[in-house]
């Protein structure tokens, strides 16, 4: 053996010795973390250690991936221990056995990330979730495999897909487990059960023992429900620790009292204080004073208690991610501010640097500085150009064609999960001598009726569903559903089809024969300025028909944050195209509260490439004239202007979700 190749079998022989030896370190120190509950002391424990946590709700999927760290900084900045997050099934299973984890869905990059930052994690695993997101979580095409299937229970068909979804799910999280090495304290089993109807305690046990199986007995799985045992006695289940929620309490004894009947040992946990709350277009943006909540935050860390808090961040629901309550129907905005310390853009409020004080008083604050705030700019005023209805962009939107059915069928049945759905039917038998009354009873959730592209008229699930007409022979119906968000909130989650879900009569009788165009709106691709078919859209009273306006932004460096501002607008949905499509989200700004979009950095692109500013309007442009049909960029944001009534008359009954405060 030559010298040469005795010395590189001893390299070799070296390096194995170390791999091993550093393999070895690593195994004994995921086998020395432990994260345990001392019943008796009242307290977690963490490596032997007691532990309290001050956490903060963000969640990946409403924050742009390049952010995720600015964000995240910012809260260890603010003194939190953790953070708290959903992973919404429906964003990571588009399609049955289709899934992605790529990219913004990255969730355990997301998680590897907040410990490298140097925060802990809660997870909330679902497959519920809530949160305010598209039906809670839930995949739509569950409504297309079993519409009569009953959620959140032992039901063949529900169980059959949660237990797909969880075998996927769960084992990406084991290695991620704190005692695994990774930063997850806790894994949540469902989510507020205790408010669902339901009430099936062999469904909770059975996402027990699936959580078990993956996560290994050593993971601490726990629930979380409003504080009172009227949610209590259906949300918990053995085996996972009971925690509550509420809202500002000024008794904190009282409020954790619910918690204590059926944990009367253990640390104190409120899994969602409350420092905002959310939206519902054509209501007041929802506030949480300041020093309400300081005072309350004060009072329960001096208590002892773990808190943490919904939302620290709230968000984006870009796209179609809004979710929805009810009843009445009330859709939730694209932003998802939630009046939190920070804001939908990541900015420190004084909300934040009064918790940051409040916990200052409890431990010690990171030597680190308050990461700044990202730049905000103002790129002026886009010219916006007519460019096609939307039945001039069928062949683009739908361009498989329509699927041909007697009846109308709901979204679900034909495979639209979110958006918009085309339905048109042609008239034949008798012209009416007289007009005579079309019906759209089943309309989910807001409809634009047309004739021969000329706009007719609004139907909507909370308001008008009726409309006297006269129409002639071959006429075309056009009938634009557009899909609001599917509710994510009680128990008419069970009826929560799109679309037309209903026969439609005219006069009375069924009309049928009906072609049904699914749209994807991302597939439109301006190539000009100017009309493809027309130089204008149909217009009847302030109604115009449904269309596509495009307009230019050049960026002449590095892009910024910034708004977008349309507030001549009617309802509709923004679209911006530079180096890829971005459905960027709904706007309704007379109706508000919000009246601005949050454009993030990521979504613009330099020059000498094009920012196409893409508007699918839906009820009446500005653009009669060419100096009034613009958009603006802006710097600041406007989420909390004064809201109107829709063109309907709004039921008076508002959400019956409460903020829980003792």
């Amino acid at each position: 053996m030559t010298e040469k190749m005795a010395a590189t079998r001893r390299w070799i022989f070296l390096s194995c010795c170390i791999v091993c030896l550093l393999s070895a370190c690593q195994l004994s120190q995921a086998q020395n973390r432990t994260f345990e509950i001392d019943y008796l002391g009242n307290t977690f424990v963490k490596d032997g250690k007691a532990f309290r946590y001050v956490s903060g709700s963000i969640h990946y999927m409403r924050v742009p991936k390049e952010y995720w760290r600015d964000r995240l900084e910012k809260m260890y900045a603010a003194g939190l221990d953790a953070i708290q997050f959903y992973i919404p099934w429906n964003y990571h299973e588009p399609e049955i056995g289709q899934y992605n984890f790529e990219g913004q869905r990255d969730f355990v990059q997301f998680i590897k990330l907040a410990q490298e930052v140097g925060l802990l994690v809660l997870i909330r695993a679902g497959p519920y979730i809530c949160g305010e997101w598209e039906f809670g979580g839930f995949p739509a095409w569950l409504l297309r495999e079993n519409p009569k299937m009953v959620l959140r229970k032992m039901d063949p068909t529900y169980i059959k897909y949660v237990d797909t979804w969880m075998d996927k799910l769960l084992p990406m999280l084991t290695p991620l487990m704190y005692e695994n090495g990774g930063p997850i304290l806790m894994v949540q089993i469902e989510n507020e059960y205790g408010s669902f109807y339901t009430c099936d305690h062999d469904y909770m046990a059975h996402l027990r023992d699936k959580a078990r199986e993956h996560l290994g007995p050593r993971a601490l799985l726990y629930t979380t429900d409003g504080s009172g045992d009227g949610f209590l006695k259906c949300g918990t289940v053995p085996g996972a620790y009971v925690t509550v929620d509420f809202g500002n309490s000024f008794n904190p004894q009282k409020s954790f009292q619910p918690q204590r009947d059926y944990e009367p040992f253990g640390p104190l946990v409120n899994s969602e204080f409350y420092p905002g709350w959310l939206d519902h277009w054509g209501y007041p943006h929802s506030t949480v004073n300041l020093d309400v909540f300081s005072k309350a935050l004060d009072l329960l860390l001096d208590y002892g208690a773990n808190v943490n808090m919904y939302m620290f961040e709230g968000g984006t629901n870009f796209g179609f991610w809004n979710g929805a309550n009810y009843a009445p129907y009330q859709a939730v905005p694209t932003s998802y501010d939630y009046d939190a310390p920070l804001t939908e853009a990541g900015d420190i409020t004084d909300k934040y640097i009064a918790i940051r004080q409040v916990i200052s008083k409890y431990k010690q604050l990171p030597s680190m500085p308050i990461p700044k705030n990202t730049t905000k700019t103002a790129y002026g005023k886009v010219e916006m150009s007519f460019m096609a209805t939307v039945q001039d962009a069928l062949q683009t939107l739908c361009p498989k064609g329509p699927i041909k059915s007697q009846y109308p069928l709901t979204m679900e049945a034909i495979g639209q999960w979110q958006g918009f759905v085309l339905y048109r039917h042609t008239l034949l038998g008798d012209t009416p001598s007289e007009p005579k009354t079309l019906d759209l009873s089943g309309v989910r959730d807001r409809a634009y009726l047309m004739i021969n592209q000329v706009p007719q008229g609004i139907f909507d699930r909370n308001g008008q569903k009726t409309m006297n007409l006269t129409l002639k022979v071959n006429e075309t119906i056009d009938i634009l559903v557009e899909n609001m968000g599917h509710i994510g909130f009680g128990s008419e989650m069970n009826n929560n089809s799109k679309g037309l879900i209903s026969n439609v009569t005219f006069g009375g009788s069924i009309l049928t024969g009906w072609s049904i165009f699914p749209l994807t709106v991302e597939n439109f691709k301006p190539s000009s300025l100017s009309g493809i078919y027309r130089d204008k859209p149909f217009r009847n009273g302030n109604l115009t028909t449904p269309s596509f306006y495009v307009g230019k932004l050049h960026v002449p460096k590095e892009p910024s944050d910034t708004f977008l501002d349309m507030s001549a607008w009617g309802k509709g949905q923004n679209l911006i195209m530079s180096s890829s499509m971005i459905n960027v989200g709904r706007y309704w700004p007379y109706v508000g509260p919000q009246v601005r979009l949050y454009v993030p950095k990521p979504f613009l692109a330099p020059s000498p490439t094009i920012n196409y500013i893409i508007m699918f309007e839906l009820e009446q442009a500005p653009c009669d004239t060419a100096d009034k049909c613009t958009v603006e960029f802006v710097d600041q944001a406007l989420i909390n202007a004064t809201p109107h009534k829709p063109n309907f008359e709004r039921e008076e009954t508002k959400f019956s979700r409460k903020r829980i405060s003792v």
